[in-house]
């Protein structure tokens, strides 16, 4: 049972040391993972390379499509595990693609991660429509979930099945970071955060945007909208350090 990975610029499994960049965790050292393979097409992802193949005719407005044998790679779980340990870094983050679509090969590296490591904090990115199973969710000490709104282009029975958010608004581990580009986007947050019982301490409201500029600009009206309900702002850090860039 092997791990399916996406490759950095070198062809390399995207496993690599950095600082997170999002969420509850930014700032913080992590050792990374990006998994290959996505259940969700969003107009603006910015890492399709682990998903948006030759083939597949699902829109992204970058239009490109890219070669799945040179933008994927299989590791065993426990050379994966190892190869994360050799970092030496005190969390782990991994990240997509939708890494719960490999629970069973996840859950494997982890657990031999964990006995390599046994002080790392494991971070899980996820989209927020797949339940992660017993063996693996035992292993994780925060989801870092991103459910996508409509301006994601993903239809809304796909990308925001109500039993998970359900699940994940009673998970205390889950933090759920919401990507917008718009005012009405956050109005579409406020109103999954009243019909799902979402606290608003574990909400992230975070900029679409692949540039500092664009950044910049959309972090200043989320800011006041953070201020006026509570919320938290999410930056991209790793955008600023280092660009839109694989391996950061």
């Amino acid at each position: 049972m092997a791990l399916i990975l996406a490759t950095d610029d070198h062809g390399e499994p995207e496993i690599f040391a950095s600082l997170q960049g999002e969420g509850p965790s930014q700032g913080r050292p992590c050792a990374f993972i990006r998994l290959s393979r996505c259940n969700l097409a969003c107009l603006w992802c910015d890492t399709p390379y682990t998903w948006h193949f030759e083939g597949d005719n699902r829109p992204h407005r970058g239009g490109e499509t890219y070669v799945r044998k040179a933008n994927q790679v299989s590791l065993a779980p426990e050379d994966a595990a190892a190869r994360i340990a050799a970092l030496g870094q005190p969390r782990l983050v991994v990240t997509g693609g939708e890494p719960l679509l490999q629970a069973p090969a996840l859950a494997r590296m982890l657990d031999r991660l964990l006995a390599l490591l046994p002080g790392i904090r494991v971070e899980i990115e996820t989209n927020g429509t797949v339940a992660p199973p017993p063996a693996l969710d035992a292993l994780v000490a925060q989801y870092n979930v991103s459910p996508k709104l409509a301006h994601s282009g993903n239809p809304a029975d796909l990308a925001l099945p109500p039993e998970r958010l359900h699940a994940w608004a009673a998970e205390p581990r889950a933090a759920l970071k919401f990507v917008v580009a718009e005012p009405a986007d956050a109005d579409e947050v406020l109103a999954l955060a009243q019909r799902y019982a979402i606290p608003r301490e574990r909400i992230w409201l975070m900029a679409e945007g692949t540039d500092a500029e664009t950044l910049d600009a959309r972090e200043r009206w989320i800011a006041a909208l953070c201020v006026k309900h509570g919320l938290t702002l999410s930056k991209r850090l790793h955008i600023g350090l280092y660009g839109d860039t694989r391996g950061t």
